[in-house]
Protein backbone atom coordinates (compact mmCIF):
# COMPACT_ATOMS: atom_id res chain seq x y z
CA UNK A 1 0.00 0.00 0.00
CA UNK A 2 1.25 3.45 -0.88
CA UNK A 3 1.73 5.72 2.09
CA UNK A 4 0.55 9.33 1.91
CA UNK A 5 1.96 11.94 4.25
CA UNK A 6 -0.81 14.47 4.83
CA UNK A 7 -0.69 17.15 7.48
CA UNK A 8 -4.05 16.31 8.98
CA UNK A 9 -4.86 16.65 12.71
CA UNK A 10 -6.18 13.72 14.65
CA UNK A 11 -8.98 13.84 17.24
CA UNK A 12 -8.01 15.97 20.19
CA UNK A 13 -6.11 18.55 18.14
CA UNK A 14 -7.28 21.75 16.49
CA UNK A 15 -6.77 23.42 13.15
CA UNK A 16 -7.93 26.53 11.31
CA UNK A 17 -10.97 24.84 9.79
CA UNK A 18 -12.10 23.47 13.13
CA UNK A 19 -11.65 26.82 14.86
CA UNK A 20 -13.46 28.76 12.13
CA UNK A 21 -16.35 26.32 11.88
CA UNK A 22 -16.90 26.07 15.61
CA UNK A 23 -16.53 29.76 16.46
CA UNK A 24 -18.21 31.41 13.46
CA UNK A 25 -20.74 29.02 11.99
CA UNK A 26 -21.47 25.91 14.00
CA UNK A 27 -20.76 23.94 17.13
CA UNK A 28 -18.69 20.82 17.66
CA UNK A 29 -20.36 17.45 18.04
CA UNK A 30 -20.23 16.09 21.56
CA UNK A 31 -20.07 12.49 20.36
CA UNK A 32 -18.23 11.24 17.31
CA UNK A 33 -16.24 14.02 15.66
CA UNK A 34 -14.62 12.01 12.86
CA UNK A 35 -15.51 9.48 10.15
CA UNK A 36 -13.14 7.10 8.40
CA UNK A 37 -12.84 6.68 4.65
CA UNK A 38 -15.19 3.69 4.41
CA UNK A 39 -17.93 5.58 6.24
CA UNK A 40 -17.39 8.51 3.90
CA UNK A 41 -17.69 6.30 0.81
CA UNK A 42 -20.79 4.56 2.17
CA UNK A 43 -22.41 7.93 2.72
CA UNK A 44 -21.61 8.99 -0.86
CA UNK A 45 -22.78 5.60 -2.18
CA UNK A 46 -19.46 4.80 -3.87
CA UNK A 47 -17.07 1.83 -3.41
CA UNK A 48 -14.14 2.44 -1.10
CA UNK A 49 -10.62 1.70 -2.31
CA UNK A 50 -9.85 -1.77 -0.89
CA UNK A 51 -6.15 -0.97 -0.42
CA UNK A 52 -6.75 2.06 1.78
CA UNK A 53 -6.38 1.77 5.54
CA UNK A 54 -9.66 3.34 6.76
CA UNK A 55 -8.21 4.51 10.05
CA UNK A 56 -5.33 6.24 8.30
CA UNK A 57 -7.69 8.90 6.93
CA UNK A 58 -10.15 10.57 9.25
CA UNK A 59 -12.59 13.30 8.27
CA UNK A 60 -13.89 15.90 10.68
CA UNK A 61 -17.59 16.51 11.43
CA UNK A 62 -18.91 20.00 12.10
CA UNK A 63 -22.48 20.89 13.04
CA UNK A 64 -24.45 23.96 12.00
CA UNK A 65 -27.70 25.36 13.35
CA UNK A 66 -30.75 26.24 11.27
CA UNK A 67 -30.14 29.47 9.36
CA UNK A 68 -26.36 29.46 9.69
CA UNK A 69 -24.15 29.89 6.63
CA UNK A 70 -21.63 27.21 5.78
CA UNK A 71 -19.80 29.31 3.20
CA UNK A 72 -20.50 32.61 1.47
CA UNK A 73 -20.05 33.94 -2.06
CA UNK A 74 -16.45 35.02 -2.66
CA UNK A 75 -15.06 33.18 0.35
CA UNK A 76 -11.72 31.47 -0.39
CA UNK A 77 -12.23 27.84 -1.36
CA UNK A 78 -10.39 25.07 0.45
CA UNK A 79 -13.02 22.51 1.49
CA UNK A 80 -15.73 20.31 0.02
CA UNK A 81 -18.71 19.43 2.23
CA UNK A 82 -20.61 16.15 2.54
CA UNK A 83 -24.01 16.13 4.22
CA UNK A 84 -24.14 13.54 6.99
CA UNK A 85 -27.55 14.69 8.21
CA UNK A 86 -29.84 17.67 7.78
CA UNK A 87 -31.02 19.84 4.89
CA UNK A 88 -29.47 22.87 3.23
CA UNK A 89 -29.88 25.22 0.29
CA UNK A 90 -27.28 26.73 -2.01
CA UNK A 91 -28.10 30.14 -3.50
CA UNK A 92 -26.84 32.89 -5.76
CA UNK A 93 -27.43 36.45 -4.55
CA UNK A 94 -27.57 39.43 -6.92
CA UNK A 95 -26.52 43.00 -6.19
CA UNK A 96 -30.01 43.78 -4.90
CA UNK A 97 -29.98 40.95 -2.38
CA UNK A 98 -32.35 38.70 -4.33
CA UNK A 99 -31.78 34.97 -3.91
CA UNK A 100 -31.86 32.30 -6.60
CA UNK A 101 -31.96 28.82 -5.08
CA UNK A 102 -29.64 26.43 -6.91
CA UNK A 103 -30.01 23.18 -4.97
CA UNK A 104 -31.18 21.53 -1.76
CA UNK A 105 -28.30 19.34 -0.49
CA UNK A 106 -29.41 16.42 1.70
CA UNK A 107 -27.83 13.37 3.30
CA UNK A 108 -25.16 11.87 1.06
CA UNK A 109 -24.83 14.96 -1.15
CA UNK A 110 -21.56 16.76 -1.90
CA UNK A 111 -21.42 20.53 -2.27
CA UNK A 112 -18.83 23.29 -2.52
CA UNK A 113 -17.61 22.04 -5.92
CA UNK A 114 -18.32 25.46 -7.47
CA UNK A 115 -15.26 26.82 -5.69
CA UNK A 116 -12.75 24.60 -7.48
CA UNK A 117 -12.45 26.70 -10.67
CA UNK A 118 -11.76 30.18 -9.26
CA UNK A 119 -10.61 29.08 -5.79
CA UNK A 120 -13.54 31.00 -4.35
CA UNK A 121 -17.08 29.82 -3.68
CA UNK A 122 -19.48 31.24 -6.26
CA UNK A 123 -22.59 30.40 -4.21
CA UNK A 124 -23.73 30.55 -0.61
CA UNK A 125 -24.77 27.50 1.42
CA UNK A 126 -27.29 27.89 4.27
CA UNK A 127 -28.61 25.30 6.73
CA UNK A 128 -32.39 24.76 6.48
CA UNK A 129 -32.26 22.55 9.58
CA UNK A 130 -29.66 21.57 12.13
CA UNK A 131 -26.96 19.90 10.03
CA UNK A 132 -24.03 17.58 10.54
CA UNK A 133 -21.46 18.05 7.78
CA UNK A 134 -18.23 16.20 7.03
CA UNK A 135 -15.31 18.34 5.90
CA UNK A 136 -13.26 17.12 2.93
CA UNK A 137 -10.25 19.43 2.56
CA UNK A 138 -9.54 19.76 -1.15
CA UNK A 139 -5.79 19.25 -0.69
CA UNK A 140 -6.53 15.99 1.10
CA UNK A 141 -8.90 14.95 -1.70
CA UNK A 142 -6.31 15.58 -4.40
CA UNK A 143 -3.61 13.76 -2.41
CA UNK A 144 -5.88 10.74 -2.05
CA UNK A 145 -6.67 10.86 -5.75
CA UNK A 146 -3.02 10.81 -6.77
CA UNK A 147 -2.40 7.58 -4.89
CA UNK A 148 -5.76 5.83 -5.25
CA UNK A 149 -6.99 6.30 -8.80
CA UNK A 150 -10.14 4.21 -8.32
CA UNK A 151 -11.17 6.40 -5.39
CA UNK A 152 -10.53 9.54 -7.42
CA UNK A 153 -12.74 8.23 -10.25
CA UNK A 154 -15.51 7.40 -7.75
CA UNK A 155 -15.37 10.91 -6.30
CA UNK A 156 -15.55 12.42 -9.77
CA UNK A 157 -18.64 10.30 -10.41
CA UNK A 158 -20.23 11.94 -7.34
CA UNK A 159 -19.46 15.39 -8.75
CA UNK A 160 -20.88 14.31 -12.10
CA UNK A 161 -24.02 13.04 -10.37
CA UNK A 162 -24.63 16.48 -8.89
CA UNK A 163 -24.01 18.12 -12.27
CA UNK A 164 -26.47 15.79 -14.01
CA UNK A 165 -29.10 16.64 -11.40
CA UNK A 166 -28.59 20.38 -12.00
CA UNK A 167 -28.77 19.89 -15.78
CA UNK A 168 -32.01 17.94 -15.42
CA UNK A 169 -33.44 20.84 -13.43
CA UNK A 170 -32.44 23.41 -16.08
CA UNK A 171 -33.99 21.24 -18.79
CA UNK A 172 -37.17 20.87 -16.76
CA UNK A 173 -37.52 24.62 -16.26
CA UNK A 174 -37.47 25.21 -19.99
CA UNK A 175 -39.78 22.40 -21.05
CA UNK A 176 -42.47 21.86 -18.42
CA UNK A 177 -45.51 23.73 -17.19
CA UNK A 178 -45.62 25.16 -13.67
CA UNK A 179 -47.75 22.24 -12.45
CA UNK A 180 -45.38 19.68 -13.98
CA UNK A 181 -42.36 21.36 -12.36
CA UNK A 182 -43.92 21.09 -8.90
CA UNK A 183 -44.95 17.49 -9.60
CA UNK A 184 -41.41 16.48 -10.68
CA UNK A 185 -39.98 18.28 -7.67
CA UNK A 186 -42.16 16.19 -5.33
CA UNK A 187 -41.18 13.01 -7.19
CA UNK A 188 -37.50 13.92 -6.84
CA UNK A 189 -37.91 14.55 -3.12
CA UNK A 190 -39.75 11.25 -2.69
CA UNK A 191 -36.94 9.36 -4.44
CA UNK A 192 -34.22 11.13 -2.47
CA UNK A 193 -35.94 10.41 0.85
CA UNK A 194 -36.14 6.75 -0.18
CA UNK A 195 -32.38 6.75 -0.94
CA UNK A 196 -31.74 8.11 2.55
CA UNK A 197 -33.76 5.28 4.08
CA UNK A 198 -36.75 7.44 4.99
CA UNK A 199 -40.39 7.21 3.93
CA UNK A 200 -41.00 8.12 0.30
CA UNK A 201 -44.73 8.50 0.95
CA UNK A 202 -44.77 10.95 3.83
CA UNK A 203 -42.19 13.65 4.52
CA UNK A 204 -41.79 17.23 5.69
CA UNK A 205 -40.67 20.03 3.41
CA UNK A 206 -37.67 21.70 5.05
CA UNK A 207 -37.77 24.50 2.51
CA UNK A 208 -40.43 27.22 2.31
CA UNK A 209 -42.88 27.64 -0.57
CA UNK A 210 -40.90 30.73 -1.56
CA UNK A 211 -37.64 28.73 -1.72
CA UNK A 212 -39.32 26.02 -3.79
CA UNK A 213 -40.58 28.70 -6.14
CA UNK A 214 -37.10 30.21 -6.47
CA UNK A 215 -35.68 26.78 -7.26
CA UNK A 216 -38.38 26.01 -9.86
CA UNK A 217 -38.63 29.49 -11.37
CA UNK A 218 -42.14 30.04 -10.00
CA UNK A 219 -43.82 32.47 -7.63
CA UNK A 220 -44.75 31.53 -4.08
CA UNK A 221 -48.42 31.88 -5.02
CA UNK A 222 -48.07 29.45 -7.93
CA UNK A 223 -46.39 26.84 -5.76
CA UNK A 224 -49.03 27.14 -3.03
CA UNK A 225 -51.87 27.05 -5.53
CA UNK A 226 -50.43 23.99 -7.30
CA UNK A 227 -49.93 22.05 -4.07
CA UNK A 228 -53.52 22.84 -3.10
CA UNK A 229 -54.73 21.64 -6.52
CA UNK A 230 -52.73 18.39 -6.19
CA UNK A 231 -54.36 17.88 -2.80
CA UNK A 232 -57.78 18.61 -4.29
CA UNK A 233 -57.49 15.96 -7.01
CA UNK A 234 -56.01 13.36 -4.70
CA UNK A 235 -52.40 13.23 -5.89
CA UNK A 236 -51.04 14.31 -2.50
CA UNK A 237 -52.15 15.36 0.96
CA UNK A 238 -50.93 18.66 2.38
CA UNK A 239 -50.77 19.60 6.05
CA UNK A 240 -48.66 22.76 6.29
CA UNK A 241 -45.14 21.42 5.51
CA UNK A 242 -46.12 17.75 5.68
CA UNK A 243 -46.61 16.12 2.26
CA UNK A 244 -48.21 12.73 1.71
CA UNK A 245 -47.68 11.16 -1.73
CA UNK A 246 -50.83 9.37 -2.90
CA UNK A 247 -50.22 8.83 -6.63
CA UNK A 248 -46.53 8.94 -7.55
CA UNK A 249 -47.11 7.63 -11.09
CA UNK A 250 -49.52 10.44 -11.94
CA UNK A 251 -47.05 12.99 -10.55
CA UNK A 252 -44.32 11.55 -12.79
CA UNK A 253 -46.40 11.86 -15.95
CA UNK A 254 -48.46 14.97 -15.19
CA UNK A 255 -48.22 17.67 -17.87
CA UNK A 256 -50.95 20.09 -16.85
CA UNK A 257 -53.74 20.21 -14.31
CA UNK A 258 -57.31 19.60 -15.46
CA UNK A 259 -59.65 22.65 -15.45
CA UNK A 260 -60.84 23.78 -12.04
CA UNK A 261 -64.43 22.74 -12.87
CA UNK A 262 -63.26 19.17 -13.54
CA UNK A 263 -61.23 19.18 -10.33
CA UNK A 264 -64.28 20.32 -8.36
CA UNK A 265 -66.39 17.51 -9.83
CA UNK A 266 -63.69 14.94 -9.07
CA UNK A 267 -63.31 16.25 -5.52
CA UNK A 268 -67.09 16.09 -5.03
CA UNK A 269 -67.19 12.53 -6.31
CA UNK A 270 -64.44 11.46 -3.92
CA UNK A 271 -66.22 13.18 -1.02
CA UNK A 272 -69.45 11.32 -1.84
CA UNK A 273 -67.60 8.02 -2.11
CA UNK A 274 -65.86 8.64 1.22
CA UNK A 275 -69.19 9.51 2.83
CA UNK A 276 -70.76 6.34 1.40
CA UNK A 277 -67.91 4.21 2.75
CA UNK A 278 -68.24 5.86 6.14
CA UNK A 279 -72.01 5.29 6.13
CA UNK A 280 -71.50 1.64 5.16
CA UNK A 281 -69.08 1.21 8.04
CA UNK A 282 -71.60 2.67 10.49
CA UNK A 283 -74.38 0.38 9.16
CA UNK A 284 -72.18 -2.68 9.54
CA UNK A 285 -71.49 -1.70 13.13
CA UNK A 286 -75.17 -1.25 13.89
CA UNK A 287 -76.32 -4.54 12.31
CA UNK A 288 -74.25 -7.59 13.07
CA UNK A 289 -75.79 -10.69 11.42
CA UNK A 290 -74.15 -13.06 13.90
CA UNK A 291 -75.50 -11.08 16.82
CA UNK A 292 -78.92 -10.93 15.14
CA UNK A 293 -79.12 -14.72 15.02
Amino acid sequence: MTSIQISEPRPGTTNAIQHTASSEAGWQRQGKLWSNLKELCDLLRIPAAPSVNDEEFLFQHVQFKTGQRIHTIGQPFDTLFIVHSGFLKTVLIDEYGNEQVLSFPMKGDLFGVDGIHTKRYSSEAVALSNCDLILLPFKKFTALGRSYIELEHAMYSVMSRELVREQAMVSMLGALSAEARVARFLVSLSERFAEMGYSSKLFNLRMTRHEIGSYLGLTLETVSRTLSAFNEIGLITVDQRSIGIKDIDSLRTLRRLPPSSSRSKAAGKRAREAAARAAGTEISKEWNPIAAV
